[in-house]
């Protein structure tokens, strides 16, 4: 065990180039994704909050209901589209890091889109009817209302890096763990332990606590700054 941690602390205190590689390939492909997640969830959440139509609470049954999509069919249907049979077959994206991207936002969008739904109905309840006697249209009023709730929509897209970074069953099934090209974090941890590698996977692991615990601590600075001052 000894040897293992001092094995495992060389590594990172020696910047070993594999543990950078592996952590900075899985910071770029889950932030991506969580960006694409961002850009569909947040409108769509919002949307929904604000309109309403015939078969509205079907559409936030389901958006809540796709928060714990099984990831290994997620991957399973990613791994299908992108397949040489599959209709996006001739584009040679099966076992890249676009898969990977690809599988992550699968599971993050809807996440991010119930998540925004909520907070924008909670802030939609207090001003949605003094937007409505201005007479605006559902984009404009849904735009407002993300505005004045943008801090706290960090909530959901912290909880959608969480879920992204930490994500192992899709990211296998479309990534395929390709040494150098498609490892990331939880594939390799999964892969070296099995090994018995300990001390690249303990580096990998405490690498990865790392990223999630800077993420999350750098929102925290963010919102407070923000409230000094918007406050």
């Amino acid at each position: 065990m000894s040897e293992t941690l001092s094995d495992t602390f060389s590594r990172l205190a020696g910047l070993d180039r594999e543990v950078f590689a592996i952590a900075w390939l899985s910071l770029r492909v889950s932030l991506s994704a969580v960006l694409i997640g961002c850009v569909v969830g947040i409108p769509l959440g919002a949307l929904v909050a604000v309109l309403r139509f015939p078969g509205r609470q079907g559409i936030v049954g389901l958006l809540n209901a796709s928060m714990g999509l099984p990831p290994v069919i997620v991957g399973l249907v990613i791994y299908l589209l992108l397949s040489r049979s599959g209709p996006f077959g001739p584009f040679g994206l099966l076992f890249t890091p676009a898969a990977i991207v690809a599988a992550q936002s699968v599971l993050v969008t809807p996440l991010i889109a119930a998540l925004t739904r909520q907070i924008v109905a909670d802030a939609e309840a207090h001003l949605g009817e003094q937007l409505r006697s201005l007479r605006l249209p559902a984009w404009r009023r849904a735009g407002i209302l993300i505005f004045d709730v943008r801090f706290s929509l960090s909530t959901a897209v912290l909880a959608a890096f969480g879920r992204a970074i930490s994500e192992i069953g899709a990211v296998l099934v479309v990534g395929g763990n390709i040494d150098g090209f498609t490892r990331t974090m939880t594939t390799a941890i999964s892969l070296e332990t099995q090994k018995g590698d300990l001390a690249l996977a303990l580096a990998l692991g405490l690498v990865l606590i790392a990223l999630v615990v800077a993420v999350n601590a750098a929102a925290s600075l963010l919102r407070a700054y923000a409230a000094r001052a918007y406050g």
